[in-house]
């Protein structure tokens, strides 16, 4: 079963860039524009990766990154910006994002970062079934 990626970005291009490449990275990716399209979608389907953009219209990559937290979602979610600087960074790394990104994007590192998440992922779950085991 492919792994689902969700892409969170308000600019057409930077979707249609990270759609084309995670898809031929063999995974399945689906594409919104906002915070609010992001939890919506969410509302329905599991995604094992979010890939999120900081400065989106309505609410914030933030916010957004707040209300998937609050829901419990285990998604790996991995923030990226633009316009970054440190407290961005470390305040993203401590609202759970696994990593930050900086654009312009390199599609190679993204795909590598995708990997990374899947892996911390699966490693989490594993380590949380072993921890069940007498």
């Amino acid at each position: 079963m492919k792994a689902t990626v969700l892409v969170v970005d308000d600019e057409a291009g930077v979707r249609t860039a990270l759609t084309g490449v995670l898809r031929e990275g063999d995974y399945e990716v689906f594409a919104v524009e906002s915070g609010e399209a992001c939890l919506k979608w969410l509302d329905g389907h599991l995604c094992d990766v979010i890939i999120l953009d900081v400065w989106l219209p309505g609410i914030d990559g933030f916010e957004t990154l707040a209300r998937v937290r609050e829901r419990g979602l285990d998604a790996q979610v991995i923030v990226m910006s633009g316009h970054h600087n440190v407290e961005s960074v470390v305040r993203a790394i401590k609202m759970g994002a696994f990593n930050f990104v900086e654009k312009p994007l390199s599609l190679e590192k993204i795909l590598q970062i995708v990997g990374e998440a899947l892996r911390e992922k699966l490693s989490e779950q594993t380590n949380i079934g072993d921890e069940s085991c007498p």
